[in-house]
């Protein structure tokens, strides 16, 4: 058994995949006719961060219906599922959903009736976006809360990490782990360790990203020390500019340094990526033997946010 063939074979967790940037072209074209897929081919070509923010914001404004989004969630798990993937829990940016002045009960529902028909069992993070503010942020903890008994798991925040400052989202992270959410937000992708450090004051349980955990042997040894694992994506780190090549990728000193990891896509469809090819990629590489793959993988179930939050 050749190595693809081995990745093939693995049971396999999605803990960070983003449904919005989970649109292939031919996805968008068919929710959007007016656009083509040459152009959402060159919309998706990016070389920094701020470019792929505004193809995000591109592609999201033109998602307008709940059935868009269920289209959009049903291609995802259709994809996952060939792949081996067993688990998932997806990113649904009720922040973008606000900012559109968009339904978010009725898009919820849509898309939870798809992760209910899904081959392989579908949780929830509500994702909130750090450039739109602690006030947002709260509104986005609020209707987690009240889908924890429905599918919702956790409470994340992505964005653009330079905006504003952790601590003024405590609030927002404060009634998300009161109501029994989980606590998965984007930290140390683009910035420094310290944006890691600021994730985990707010009571990160995982961090999205989180590579420049590696500019700060300290914070690494807490991360090991509390076992709490970083949800890397190799592709995306690429594309975004936040690391300038994989070879140079530092998932392979976070991983020696015994902090856990788990290997996920972020945005499959933007970054051009499957979770297949980013542990092909780890391998390949950054060295990854078979044994560590499988660890990897064995990782993305072990983390996962199911049962209780761990230390509650």
């Amino acid at each position: 058994m050749n190595i693809t063939e081995f990745i093939a074979a693995l049971p396999k967790a999605e803990l960070h995949v983003h449904l919005e940037g989970s649109l292939e072209p031919s996805t968008v074209t068919e929710i959007a006719p007016e656009v083509s897929a040459d152009e959402v081919r060159a919309r998706y070509d990016y070389r920094n961060f701020s470019g792929f923010l505004e193809a995000y914001k591109w592609i999201v404004l033109l998602i307008r219906t709940p059935a868009d989004y269920a289209l959009a969630a049903r291609r995802l798990f259709t994809r996952l599922a060939a792949e081996n993937v067993r688990y998932a829990e997806v990113n649904l940016s009720v922040g973008v959903i606000l900012w559109k002045e968009q339904d978010v009960g009725a898009i919820y529902d849509a898309v939870r009736k798809e992760s209910l028909n899904a081959p392989f069992p579908v949780r929830w993070i509500f994702d909130a976006v750090r450039q739109f503010g602690p006030t947002e942020a709260l509104r986005v903890a609020e209707l987690a809360a009240e889908r924890v008994a429905g599918g919702v798991v956790g409470f994340g925040m992505g964005g653009d990490e330079a905006r504003i400052a952790s601590p003024e989202f405590a609030e927002a992270f404060r009634f998300a782990r009161a109501a029994g959410l989980h606590l998965a937000p984007h930290a140390g992708e683009t910035t420094s360790a310290e944006s890691v450090w600021g994730a985990l004051r707010l009571g990160a349980e995982r961090i999205g990203h989180g590579i420049r955990a590696v500019e700060d042997p300290d914070l690494l040894a807490h991360l090991r020390r509390e076992d709490i694992p970083l949800e890397i994506s190799l592709s995306s780190n690429l594309m975004t500019g936040a690391v300038l090549s994989l070879r140079d990728h530092p998932l392979r000193r976070i991983a020696d340094a015994g902090v856990p990891v788990v290997l996920n896509t972020d945005d499959p469809a933007m970054f051009r990526t499957t979770l297949c090819r980013e542990y092909e990629l780890a391998s390949v590489e950054q060295g990854f033997s078979a044994g560590e793959l499988r660890q990897l993988a064995e990782n993305g179930f072990r983390y996962a946010f199911t049962g209780s939050a761990r230390g509650s």
